[in-house]
C-alpha cells in the first residue's frame, strides 16, 4: 500500500491535465486525410489539376505555393490569414517586409473559383494553401506528401506579429531554430525546410550586404564575383528585376544541390551559410548533401509539421467565398 501512495497523490493532477491533453489531441485529429471525401470528392484532384495548369503557364507559381505555406503557417496558424487584403479594418500580412518578393496570390483565387463551381462554400482557403503547396512540391521534383485537411479560414490577419514569428534572412541561427522550435520543428526539420531555398531566386536587396563594401569571407570568392555581376550596386532598387538563382545547376528542382552548394560556400543568404557553421545544424547539412532521399524524407516530415501548426477547425473559423476577404455577415 505504501508504494502506491505517490500514485494516489498524482491522480488528481492527472485528472486535471486530461481535458487539456484531449483538447490538444482533438485539434490535430480534426484534420484528416480525405476530409472532403463526402462533401467534395473531387476537391484534391481539382487543386492538383489547377496547380499543374498554372505551373505550365507560370512555372514560378509552384515556388509561390511553397512560400505561401511557410508564411501562412508560421504566423499564428495555418488559417489563410496571409491571403487577406487590406479591407474593412483588416491589415494585410502581405504588406510586411517579410513578404518582400511574394507574388501569384491572385492565382489562389483561380483555384478557389474552380472549387466553388464544383462545391460552393465547402473547401477552405487554408486547405488550398496546404494542398497547392503539396502539389507544387511534386511539380518541383520533390516528394509526394500525404497531407491532412479540414482547416478553417481565419476572420482576421496578424500583420503586427509577422516580424516576430517569421525568421529573417540575416537572423542568427539560434533565433531561426527557436522560431521553428516554437511550432514543434526540430533542428533537423529546420535544415530540411530551408532546403526550399534550392528553388527560385533571391533579390539583390537581400544579397548586397554580403558583397559590399567588402565580400563576406564565408562566401566563395569566385561565386562572389558572379553575384556582383548579378548585383552590381550596393543599393539595388527593390522594384527592379535584380536577382540571382539559388541554385545555378537545377534552379527549378527541389533537390540536395542546395546543401552541396552550402558546403562549397555558395549559399546566397546569410541564414543559408550559417547552417554549415552551427554545430547543431551542420551534421544535417552534410547528411542531406550526401543523400537526396534523406533530404526528401525530412522535408516531407517537416512540411507536415508546418502545415498542421495550430489549425482552426470546426466553428473556430469559416469557409471564405473569396480568399482575399472575410465573409460579410
Amino acid at each position: 500500500m505504501t508504494l502506491n501512495k505517490p500514485l494516489h497523490r498524482c491522480f488528481p493532477f492527472l485528472l486535471l491535465l486530461l481535458p487539456l491533453l484531449l483538447q490538444l489531441y482533438s485539434v490535430k485529429s480534426d484534420l484528416q486525410l480525405s476530409y472532403y471525401a463526402q462533401s467534395c470528392p473531387n476537391a484534391e484532384e481539382i487543386v492538383k489539376q489547377q496547380v499543374i495548369k498554372l505551373y505550365n503557364k507560370h512555372g514560378n507559381t509552384a515556388i509561390s505555393w511553397l512560400r505561401n505555406l511557410f508564411h501562412d503557417c508560421m504566423v499564428k496558424s495555418c488559417d489563410a490569414s496571409l491571403l487577406l487584403r487590406r479591407a474593412n479594418g483588416i491589415e494585410s500580412e502581405q504588406e510586411s517586409d517579410r513578404s518582400f518578393g511574394m507574388r501569384n496570390f491572385k492565382y489562389v483565387n483561380t483555384i478557389k473559383e474552380a472549387l466553388e463551381k464544383e462545391c460552393p462554400m465547402t473547401v477552405s482557403c487554408a486547405d488550398i494553401v496546404a494542398l497547392s503547396a503539396r502539389d507544387g512540391v511534386v511539380m518541383l521534383g520533390g516528394p509526394r506528401i500525404e497531407m491532412r485537411t479540414g482547416r478553417k479560414d481565419s476572420k482576421q490577419s496578424y500583420l503586427a506579429e509577422v516580424e516576430s514569428t517569421i525568421p529573417n534572412h540575416n537572423d542568427s541561427m539560434q533565433l531561426v531554430l527557436s522560431r521553428f522550435q516554437s511550432i514543434g520543428i526540430d533542428a533537423q526539420g529546420t535544415v530540411a525546410l530551408l532546403g526550399a531555398h534550392s528553388v527560385g531566386r533571391v533579390h539583390c536587396v537581400n544579397l548586397v550586404h554580403r558583397l559590399y563594401p567588402t565580400v563576406d569571407p564565408t562566401l566563395d570568392p569566385e561565386h562572389a564575383e558572379y553575384l556582383k555581376r548579378r548585383c552590381p550596386t550596393p543599393d539595388p532598387d527593390p522594384k527592379a528585376v535584380l536577382y540571382s538563382r539559388n541554385d545555378l545547376q537545377t534552379p527549378m528542382i527541389l533537390d540536395n544541390n542546395y546543401y552541396k552548394n552550402l558546403l562549397k560556400h555558395k549559399g546566397l543568404l546569410l541564414v543559408d551559410q550559417q547552417l554549415t557553421s552551427d554545430p547543431s545544424t551542420s551534421p544535417f547539412v552534410e547528411k542531406m548533401a550526401a543523400d537526396n532521399g534523406y533530404f526528401h524524407d525530412q522535408f516531407a516530415r517537416a512540411i507536415i509539421l508546418l502545415s498542421e501548426n495550430n489549425p482552426l477547425t470546426e466553428d473556430q473559423g469559416e469557409i471564405r467565398k473569396d480568399c482575399r476577404y472575410v465573409n460579410s455577415d
